[in-house]
């Protein structure tokens, strides 16, 4: 059997008490993720991390620490996903910025705001790694290395 995970980056953005999210088309439903994307060829973690979040935000972040490694199976298709889940403070935000396909839109909730839909999580991931990062503590960015 051949088994290859993906690997994807996700980043926790918060601003007193909001989270950054987008809002995205997924299987003809508008879901909420945290900025995330797959790792691409030549590409480090944290650098996938700061493209991700920008290219479906908008926005430039500076990594501040590493939340966790998940692993999470979808039920939709079965493919295995390995999340690297990153803490950022937003920088700059470019409001002309084209964002990526299937990106309706930047959002600014509360984690309560979050609560209240959950049908609206892309994963059982979204409010885990806030909660996660909530919780602490954050991990210091050197313990990934390139």
């Amino acid at each position: 059997m051949d088994w290859h995970p993906h690997i994807t980056v996700a980043t926790v953005i918060e601003d007193q008490g909001r989270f950054l999210l987008v809002e995205e088309l997924k299987a003809g439903r508008l879901v909420l993720n945290q900025p995330a994307g797959h790792l691409e060829a030549n590409e480090n973690l944290r650098e996938a991390a700061i493209r991700e979040t920008l290219e479906e935000t908008g926005w430039e972040v500076e990594l501040t620490g590493l939340v966790g490694i998940y692993l999470y199976t979808a039920p939709s298709n079965g493919i295995t996903y390995q999340r690297v889940c990153f803490a950022a403070k937003a920088v700059r935000h470019d409001a002309q910025r084209p964002l990526d396909d299937g990106i309706v839109a930047a959002r600014w909730l509360s984690r309560e705001e979050l609560a209240q839909q959950p049908e609206r999580w892309r994963s059982e991931l979204v409010p885990r790694c806030i909660d996660d990062y909530l919780a602490g503590p954050l991990h210091p960015l050197d313990v990934i290395r390139n």
